[in-house]
């Protein structure tokens, strides 16, 4: 195996397009060299092997994260990103099993990949369940053409995605409303801010704008004020179906957990948002 380019890390390169060059001139493995160098790192630590699997698969995670680079991100992030899931990839990797380095990396790519996007893309900060993260990587090439969806293509979208058809039709009104002119997601590391972050709001003075942070706070405050006045299993409930920062429960995972009826958990989260609501109200 000639490892005299692929044994040394790459040196410094000054553009995203020469690196792109560079990984493609990184020859490929065959399979027996894959699995001595994943023999290698797995019972002697070998950290050179480990360099050398992650340098020949670099060329993977480029085009892996061409698929996500119509989200308005920085194509050199993505990039980077999915070079730490292909490491944790190598890491993870066992050879033993015949299957080869590439299928098993792609998965920690991807999900590598998909996180940043989630984190970063700013119509995603609420996109936190199940079925909006299905909706948001895969309604864009579901959809048939550029106009904006009918009932019919809804339905269908729904029904393959597994999806409610409510679901469908946020996600596009949320991915739709994204296209502003006035704040676009510039791809210039440099140009950190876009020209809606620095505008003047000429309808809010300081004092309007301290009301509304006061008014913040007190709803905040209203709410974990709310939250104490349930009995402990009404507090999870309404945790796990509104205030998880991640997926939501939905009723019949409850249902499974406390060993009732979905019917009865809809009742005690219907029960307990009545008093919250009664509680902050007084507030």
């Amino acid at each position: 195996m000639n490892t005299a380019l692929i044994s040394t890390t790459l040196p410094p390169i000054a553009s995203l397009d020469l690196y792109i060059q560079a990984v493609n001139r990184i020859p490929l493995l065959t399979a027996e060299e894959e699995s001595s160098l994943a023999k290698r790192l797995k019972e002697e630590n070998d950290l050179d092997a480990a360099r050398i699997l992650v340098m020949s698969h670099l060329r993977l995670v480029v085009s892996i994260a061409r698929r996500f680079n119509g989200y308005g991100l920085p194509f050199a992030d993505l990039i980077q990103e999915g070079n730490i899931g292909l490491m944790k990839a190598v890491k993870r990797y066992d050879y033993e099993n015949g299957a080869r380095l590439v299928s098993f990396a792609m998965h920690w790519i991807k999900a590598e990949i998909h996180e940043f996007v989630l984190k970063n893309w700013r119509i995603v900060k609420i996109a936190t369940t199940k079925a909006q993260r299905k909706l948001f990587f895969n309604l864009r090439s579901m959809r048939s053409n550029l106009d904006t969806l009918d009932s019919n293509e809804i339905d269908r979208i729904s029904r393959e995605l597994n999806v409610r058809t409510s679901d469908v039709s946020e996600m596009e009104a949320r991915m739709s409303g994204h296209d502003l002119a006035l704040d676009p997601l510039s791809m210039d590391e440099e140009n950190e801010y876009s020209p809606i972050s620095y505008l003047p709001t000429p309808d809010l003075d300081p004092s309007q704008t301290l009301e509304e942070k006061q008014l913040e706070k007190k709803q905040s405050e209203g709410l974990t004020a709310a939250l104490l006045i349930l009995d402990e299993r009404s507090r999870d409930i309404i945790q796990a179906r509104w205030l998880n920062e991640k997926d939501q429960s939905t009723l019949h995972e409850l249902a499974d957990q406390y060993g009732i009826s979905a019917e009865r958990i809809r009742q005690i989260e219907a029960q307990a948002m009545k008093k919250m609501r009664a509680a902050m109200s007084e507030a």
